[in-house]
């Protein structure tokens, strides 16, 4: 595959990948979703965030549960639920789960 058409094929999905999402986003303005949706499609983000840390968290390299006080990234997880918590900033949530798995894989 010469670089021209790898180019092409990278637009190509990248024009598509935006059609689709942005086709939802722009029929959402124009419809009237019910009240029980909209309040359910507030959760999706969290749900999604979950989904995407906790296996991450929680999975050892040879693919079992890591469900000790020994997991760094266990550890880090409890201290940031608990600055998103107390605090409702993604940005102190970040940084303080950042820092502590940082801090704690240095220790470990």
């Amino acid at each position: 595959m010469d670089t021209t058409t790898l180019w092409l094929t990278i637009a190509a999905i990248g024009i598509g990948t935006f059609a689709l999402r942005f086709s939802f986003i722009g029929l959402s303005g124009m419809l009237a979703l019910p009240g029980p949706l909209t309040r359910a499609l507030r959760f999706v983000p969290a749900a999604v965030l979950s989904a995407i840390i906790l296996p991450a968290a929680l999975r050892m390299p040879e693919g079992g549960l890591d469900i000790a006080i020994d997991n760094p990234r266990l550890i880090a997880c409890v201290l940031a639920a608990g600055v998103a918590w107390a605090t409702k900033s993604v940005l102190a949530t970040l940084a303080v789960g950042m820092g502590a798995l940082w801090a704690l894989q240095a220790l470990m």
